[in-house]
């Protein structure tokens, strides 16, 4: 494994971490959860997923706003993980994938830029998470990647 790989795979293992941490306050506190973080937590998730199809060339299975069954979170996300690392370790970085986005416009991507995009577009709605837990008086999950290597 290279250090590249090695080091995209911990992003992804904190990714999911970090969602699962919130799939679990999710679950503790489903009166306090607004319907604007549950559109987030979803939408993360969806796009993961999204991306992962796109690298590997899959059909979607969900759309990118689609909301999820509380009890199905979980598996999606660990999912998501799993596509990732085969992802990981069967494609080159440098490749450029071809796709489709959500709104129908075709654009040429790197691997690698495709992967750190997942990562980046999950701990920015993460973040939306911890404002709307803040305002809806749930204490936000600490989610920062510093946090998860301590």
């Amino acid at each position: 494994m290279t250090m590249e790989e090695a080091f995209y795979k911990e992003l992804f293992e904190y990714n999911s971490a970090m969602n699962q941490k919130l799939i679990l306050v999710f679950n503790q506190h489903p009166d306090k959860i607004s319907e604007k973080s549950i559109k987030w937590l979803n939408h993360v998730l969806n796009a993961h997923h999204l991306w992962n199809n796109r690298v590997d060339r899959q059909e979607d299975d969900y759309g990118v706003w689609q909301v999820h069954s509380p009890g199905d979170l979980r598996d999606i996300d660990l999912k998501n993980l799993e596509r990732s690392n085969f992802i990981l370790a069967a494609k080159t970085y440098e490749c450029h994938v071809n796709y489709v986005n959500s709104m129908g416009k075709a654009y040429t991507n790197s691997v690698k830029d495709i992967l750190f995009h997942v990562i980046n577009h999950s701990t920015y709605h993460r973040g939306q998470i911890a404002a709307d837990f803040r305002a809806n008086g749930i204490d936000p999950v600490l989610t920062d990647y510093i946090a998860f290597k301590r």
